[in-house]
């Protein structure tokens, strides 16, 4: 183990430089960086890394080399707006000795912040009140960043020596899969032995778990008719009702049959009993009119199972399909004219973490240490960027992050003691993994 004064050097240093961490979190904050336009937020990373010192390597993903990869998927941000100029970054101070290499990673996308009228204050701009700190991404996840980029400063200012590789990264486009970021960053060479993403968990509660995620699309036809004649026509949306209500019962029946999410908990206590989850999440009918039976409905789906499923992303698309298959076979007019399944944007497996490494043992340890509470495990309900690690790469990767609430709505902030307790395990665990020159 480090000696015990280094350890409390750094500790010390991200405490007593809270203000400044915080400083840089509303700088990038004020980055606005939508999915497919993560750029001004990449600009404030690069400038920050190149003040430390660092050489930064930057690049557009190549979604043609990516696309033979089993985690490869067309991500929506990618259909809209292509890879250029949307590039990631990555920063190493490479290690002086034979230590272990580490990654900590962190994606600076956000969702929108819609309705803005809805927040107390522009979530594009900061806003510290008991404790808090408030703007979108605080949480989900500028925050983290801001944790390894004041843990790396401690052990900069602080003469800190590390043996072993360090790679600073941010990544493009997790919230819509991450195909583009992480996974791109991995097959460019950024293969730690392990690695830490910084999403917030609410240390000391540990990210271990991610689900599986798919989103489709059912096409339902009708026959379009003035409605005065409505017998003349077919109402697709009543028969778009059947799928619906055929789906919610699957929902159901995959819920009572897959009732553990495994080793890790689940995030949400009131979520017992959802494990695994089949949603409708947008309907429209194309070409509508008041005087018109619908002609044609469109629903949009989203399903997420648990890694304790033992399920593949083939077995999901097999279940939901036959569930609609079913409806049609015994409907006269759906028999005749089937609808239409399209699986579109997210597409990922679920994972979880290797227990038993020398890494995880590692982060618990020093995430006790630090918060004094006893480390318990989060297993996620939605899809992240750990899998790629664990998953494809057999590189161990927890989360490890702050506390805070709202991630993805309105009002959206960090607790700020945890954004320090953050800071301080990801500085700690950075010591002892990869070593220190005495």
């Amino acid at each position: 183990m480090t000696d015990r004064g280094t350890r409390e050097a750094v500790c010390e240093h991200i405490a007593e430089n809270r203000d400044e961490t915080l400083a840089f979190l509303s700088e990038l904050v004020a980055a606005r960086s939508l999915p497919g336009e993560e750029g001004p937020a990449q600009a404030v990373m690069v400038e920050t890394f190149e003040a430390f010192g660092l050489d930064v390597d930057t690049w557009e993903p190549d979604a043609e080399a990516l696309r033979s990869h089993p985690a490869f998927f067309e991500t929506t941000p990618f259909e809209e707006y292509g890879y250029e100029g949307r590039e990631n970054v990555a920063a190493t101070d490479p290690g002086s000795g034979d230590g272990r290499s580490l990654a900590l990673s962190g994606h600076v996308d956000v969702v929108p912040p819609d309705p803005v009228d809805a927040w107390e204050h522009d979530p594009w701009e900061t806003h510290l009140e008991n404790g808090r700190l408030y703007g979108r991404g605080t949480f989900d996840m500028k925050g983290g960043i801001a944790a390894f980029v004041a843990a790396y400063d401690a052990l900069r200012e602080l003469g800190v020596e590390l043996r072993g590789d360090l790679t600073l990264q941010t990544t493009i486009e997790e919230e819509a899969g991450g195909v583009g970021g992480v996974l791109s960053a991995l097959e460019r060479g950024y293969r730690p032995d392990a690695a830490i993403i910084p999403e917030p968990s609410g240390v000391p509660t540990v990210g271990v778990a991610s689900a599986g995620v798919l989103y489709f699309r059912v096409t339902v036809p009708g026959k379009p008719a003035h409605t005065a004649y409505k017998f003349l026509g077919v109402d697709a949306v009543g028969k778009g009702y059947e799928i619906y209500r055929a789906l919610e019962a699957l929902h159901e029946e995959r819920n009572e049959r897959i009732d553990d999410y495994g080793p890790s908990i689940n995030q949400y206590a009131e979520a017992e009993g959802s494990t695994t989850n089949l949603s409708l999440t947008d309907i429209h009918v194309p070409g509508s009119w008041t005087s018109t039976v619908p002609g044609e409905v469109v629903m949009e789906y989203r399903i997420g199972w648990p890694p304790s499923a033992g399920q593949t992303r083939e077995d999901v698309r097999a279940e939901v399909t036959e569930t609609i298959r079913r409806v049609a076979e015994n409907d006269d007019w759906l028999a005749e004219h089937p609808p239409e399944i399209e699986w579109f944007g997210w597409s990922t497996d679920p994972h979880e973490i290797d227990y038993d490494s020398d890494f995880f043992g590692l982060v618990c340890e020093e995430t006790e240490r630090v918060t004094g509470g006893e480390v318990e495990y989060r297993g996620g309900l939605g899809g992240n960027d750990e899998r790629f690690y664990n998953r494809y790469y057999d590189v161990p990767c927890p989360s490890v992050g702050p506390s805070g609430g709202n991630g993805h709505g309105t009002d959206e902030y960090v607790d700020v003691d945890s954004l320090v307790d953050t800071a301080q395990v990801l500085a700690l665990t950075t010591m002892e993994w990869c070593g220190v020159e005495e």
